[in-house]
C-alpha cells in the first residue's frame, strides 16, 4: 500500500521539486498540495495523508500553527508531520517539535533522504537532522514557551515517576539518537524488547512518536 503525502511550501517550485523525487518512488503517492497553513489543514482533513512534508516559514498560517492543528486534530491522529526548513537550529524549528511534527530535515538535504525520510516518519518513527539532533533539542529545551503557548512542558505534565527504571533508561537513549537495534546491543537485550518498552513509554506518556519521547527527554531533564 502507497504512503500518501501532502506537500505543504509556500513556493510552487519547491513542491514541484518535491513531488518529482517523491513519485520516483513506487511505494510514495503524493495526492495533494497546500501554499499555506491553512489550506493544509483543509486538504490533511480532505485527503488524510500519511505524511505532511511541512514547510515553516509561509504567509498566514504558518507551519507552526498548522502542525500544532494538525496534530490536535483526532481526525488525523495518523498523520504524520515532517517539516522540511531551511534553518537547523531556528525557534521556528523549536516551536514545530513542541506542536508535535514528528521530525525535520532541512532543504538542502538530497532525493534519497526525503524519500528515506517519508518512510521514517510513516513508520511512526522520529527523523531529526543528523547535522543537529543534541545540539538542536538541547538549545530547543533551553528556550522556554512563549507565555500563551496552549501546550504544557513535557516534564511538568507527564512526570518521570510513570516509568519504569528500563523505560527510562531506554527514553534517554533513544533522546540520544540510538535505534531499536542499537539500544539492544547496548543493553543486551532483543529488538522487539526495546520496541516493547519503547511502546509502553509512548503509551504513559501520551506521545505520538519517538521524536516526542525526545522532547519528553531533555524536557523532564532525564537527558542533560
Amino acid at each position: 500500500m502507497s504512503i500518501t503525502v501532502l506537500l505543504v511550501d509556500d513556493q510552487a517550485i519547491v513542491r514541484e521539486g518535491f513531488r518529482a523525487i517523491l513519485e520516483r518512488d513506487p511505494e510514495i503517492a503524493v495526492v495533494g498540495e497546500a501554499s499555506d497553513g491553512a489550506t493544509a489543514l483543509m486538504q490533511a482533513r480532505a485527503l488524510l495523508p500519511n505524511v505532511i512534508v511541512m514547510d515553516v516559514r509561509m504567509p498566514g498560517v504558518d507551519g507552526i500553527r498548522a502542525t500544532e492543528e494538525i496534530t490536535a486534530d483526532p481526525v488525523l491522529e495518523h498523520s504524520r508531520v515532517l517539516v522540511v526548513t531551511t534553518y537547523d537550529v531556528d525557534a521556528n524549528v523549536f516551536a514545530a517539535l513542541r506542536a508535535g511534527a514528528s521530525g525535520f530535515l532541512l532543504k538542502d538535504l538530497d532525493a534519497a533522504e526525503l524519500r528515506r525520510a517519508v518512510h521514517v516518519v510513516a513508520a511512526g518513527d522520529s527523523l531529526l537532522a543528523p547535522s543537529a539532533t543534541r545540539s538542536l533539542i538541547a538549545s530547543f529545551v533551553a528556550t522556554p514557551p512563549p507565555a500563551d503557548a496552549g501546550h504544557p512542558r513535557a516534564g511538568e505534565a507527564r512526570p518521570l515517576a510513570q516509568l519504569t527504571d528500563r523505560e527510562r533508561e531506554i527514553v534517554g537513549l533513544v533522546a540520544r539518537g540510538l535505534g531499536n537495534d542499537d539500544i539492544a546491543d547496548r543493553l543486551v537485550i532483543s529488538p522487539t524488547t526495546v520496541k516493547t518498552h519503547v511502546s509502553h513509554a509512548l503509551i504513559k506518556l501520551g506521545a505520538r512518536d519517538r521524536a516526542q519521547l525526545v522532547v519528553f527527554a531533555y524536557e523532564s531533564g532525564l537527558v542533560i
